[in-house]
């Protein structure tokens, strides 16, 4: 009876049949976010809604019939216990109060296309493989950012306090300057200084308005540098290492499992080889004690003729 489920949800036609489900659950939770839609079709969309969390409820069952004798299994897969609890969360007795957590937990059903996807669930993999890596790139741009806040805040503070008059301003600035989001202006306005760039209508705000050429230049310039082209490609070549190396040990597992497919084969194959074997030297020993039957047989004939 395993196999039977094990069939099923390792076919592909079934695995298609529930991303579509998670498609349409998506589509579902989004209409419900226009009040006029959900005014006039609030129905549907809750038969819809619980339709939807039911297919979860069987597809969890099959799984969990799929491992037979031993169910428990289901939850050694780190997947299948996210899809669980899910779907578990869709059932506990919410409060009108906490009803934003229930719809919060419908919204996660679309990150169910990550277990049901294998190369979303290599992209995750890779991700989470990286992250003691991406701690120590994060830390060192954060002592960047530190260093670069409180320059600017010393060079910058008096002439842009907007964007510079304290270290959580600068912090932010800098934020935006790494995005690269428009990060020039704030260059011009301590360039050609705060009276003449920038602070137009809000002179008011500005304490000493000085212009730095030199020193906004190769403050921004070196800050992009150092912050954009080379820490965000640092995030970047962590999270392909991680990605190779999730990829090569997917490939591992795969070949030690046709290896072991095959084995189990190649057992079955000597234990049917021989079984023939068997039945041959049987049906060979049947046929010598017929024949011994019929010389005794006719010995016995002869001896009476006597």
């Amino acid at each position: 009876m395993s196999a039977f489920f094990t069939r099923i949800h390792t076919s592909s036609w079934f695995q298609n049949f529930i991303v579509g489900v998670i498609l349409v659950a998506a589509v579902v939770i989004g209409l419900e976010t226009y009040p006029s839609i959900y005014s006039e079709y609030g129905g549907l969309l809750h038969f819809l809604d619980d339709a939807i969390l039911g297919i979860f409820v069987i597809e969890i069952v099959i799984k969990i019939l799929a491992k037979g004798k031993r169910p428990w299994r289901f939850f050694l897969d780190g997947w299948n216990v996210f899809d669980f609890l899910i779907v578990a969360v869709c059932f506990l007795p919410f409060q009108a109060q906490y009803v934003a957590v229930l719809r919060l937990a419908r919204i996660l059903r679309v990150l169910r296309l990550i277990t049901v996807l294998p190369k979303l669930q290599l992209l995750v993999g890779a991700l989470l493989r990286s992250m003691p890596s991406m701690v120590y790139v994060g830390l060192l741009l954060s002592i960047l950012f530190y260093i670069y806040g409180v320059t600017g805040t010393m060079l910058f503070g008096r002439n842009d306090p907007l964007h510079f008059g304290t270290l959580q301003d600068s912090l932010l600035s800098l934020f935006r300057v790494v995005t690269l989001e428009d990060w020039t202006d704030l260059m011009y306005i301590n360039m050609y200084g705060s009276a003449e760039y920038g602070y137009e209508g809000n002179l008011s705000l500005v304490v000493e308005s000085q212009a730095q050429p030199i020193i906004a230049v190769l403050y921004f310039v070196s800050f992009v540098l150092f912050g954009t082209m080379v820490m965000l490609n640092l995030f970047i070549g962590v999270i392909m290492n991680g990605m190779q190396e999730a990829q090569l040990e997917t490939e591992e597992q795969l070949e030690q499992q046709h290896i072991s497919e095959l084995g189990h084969a190649t057992l079955e194959d000597d234990i049917n080889h021989l079984e023939h074997e068997l039945e041959s030297v049987q049906t060979h020993l049947a046929s010598l004690k017929r024949k011994l039957k019929r010389e005794k047989l006719s010995l016995d004939a002869k001896a009476s003729d006597k």
